[in-house]
């Protein structure tokens, strides 16, 4: 019988805000999305006093005055992510990355290698994480990933649980009779609404269908549903991470613009954060793509094949801004940026020439430098050009909490 865990950090986002910053702790607070558009993550105070997830920004600020509304910082929410997969990998090699702040375990037989019970490996995880990092978490821990994911919502939601739940597998039936299928990993209103319309609504119910049935109604997906409410593991952790077809960076500016200099300057900023994910993954690029959106959501792209694949935003940057001398026009108001990397190659398996070009190796030697750099000091410690408008540098709505 496998045991697979799911740890989730809770209320990621504010949770990474909050690690930044400690004033933000046990006061309403809210991560808002792209450009500052609606909520995305809230505290539990924010979410005690009734500010659904999604809500837009300007009705909130009128509804609730007294909440702190934070700009996203993904590059800080990656950074910790990151830390935490790795944490999670000192345990088990079996890791698999599910979401920025969600992650499956395959934890089975750790017990004999540990000589705990299965609760207390839980518990070693969730408190070295929360000592080591600082971010809270809930686990749960079952024979398969759905189940496992249930666990994982229980112990978030019962406070008497510590944020642990482990289902066993004795324990499989008595917990199928008391959960509607809505509120399963993977079932959706319309799934739910086509099993209504067959009368099932536990979960208890689905696991009664024989599996023609199962597969006539839900196909494939059906007979893998049943397995894994019974025990039965149908999606195995996948530790092994498939490589990209391409790599892209998009944002939105705080504000309509055509100034040629900050737009650049957020092609260069795409840039580097594409770059620094080719060289993560070992991958070079052979086509960049450049993409300018227009106030009015027209879209406008150049692209070039470059002479030879490049990982180096020091090298990209020069043909990047040759593309955005082909697409830029002053008298157009642009609402966002760009850039995709295309036709990806192993860095490793790419072609060498007889004689390196030094022009190409300072320009590796420099970007291994600021990735260096960042490692030690955060992302986006260290910048090239404007890159930000100062309008969007530590961006916060709502009342000032650093007085």
């Amino acid at each position: 019988m496998s045991e697979i865990a799911l740890v989730d950090c809770n209320n990621f986002f504010v949770s990474c805000e909050q690690l930044m910053n400690p004033t933000l702790k046990n006061r309403p607070v809210c991560v808002l999305s792209n450009n500052d558009g609606c909520i995305i993550a809230r505290s539990n105070e924010a979410k005690e006093i009734g500010i659904p997830m999604g809500y837009p920004l300007f009705k909130a600020k009128k509804e609730f005055k007294n909440v702190i509304y934070i700009s996203k910082n993904f590059g800080l929410y990656h950074d910790i992510s990151n830390r935490i997969i790795q944490k999670l990998m000192s345990y088990t090699p079996d890791v698999e990355q599910y979401s920025i702040d969600e992650a499956f375990l395959d934890l089975t037989g750790l017990k004999k290698l540990y000589r705990q019970p299965y609760e207390e490996i839980l518990k070693k995880i969730k408190n070295e994480i929360m000592e080591d990092i600082g971010i809270p978490v809930s686990i749960g821990l079952a024979p398969t990933k759905t189940l496992a994911k249930l666990a994982c919502e229980k112990a978030k939601k019962d406070k008497s649980l510590n944020n642990i739940l482990r289902i066993k597998n004795r324990d499989i039936d008595e917990i199928l009779k008391k959960t509607y299928i809505e509120n399963i990993w993977g079932i959706g209103k319309n799934t739910t609404a086509l099993f209504h319309k067959y009368g099932i609504y536990k979960c208890s119910d689905i696991v009664k269908q024989n599996e023609f049935w199962l597969k006539k109604i839900w196909g494939k997906r059906g007979i893998e549903l049943k397995m894994e409410l019974t025990g039965i593991s149908a999606y195995p952790v996948i530790s092994k991470i498939e490589l990209p077809k391409s790599i892209q960076k998009t944002s939105a500016f705080s504000h309509f613009t055509n100034d040629a200099n900050y737009i650049k300057d957020s092609l260069h900023y795409h840039s580097h954060q594409v770059c620094s994910k080719l060289r993560k993954l070992g991958l070079q690029s052979e086509i960049i793509y450049v993409m300018l959106r227009t106030k009015d959501f027209r879209v406008f792209t150049e692209k070039m094949v470059l002479p030879e694949a490049s990982d180096s935003e020091f090298l990209i940057n020069q043909y990047i801004d040759q593309l955005f001398e082909k697409l830029y026009c002053p008298d157009i108001i642009y609402r966002s940026s760009g850039i995709f990397a295309e036709k990806l190659v192993e860095k490793a398996n790419s072609q060498l020439t007889l004689f390196e070009n030094p022009k190409n190796q300072k320009a590796e030697k420099l970007a291994q430098l600021w990735d260096n750099f960042e490692k030690k000091y955060g992302k986006n410690s260290f910048q090239i050009g404007t890159i930000k408008d100062p309008q969007e540098e530590n961006k916060i709505h709502g009342q000032n909490f650093f007085s």
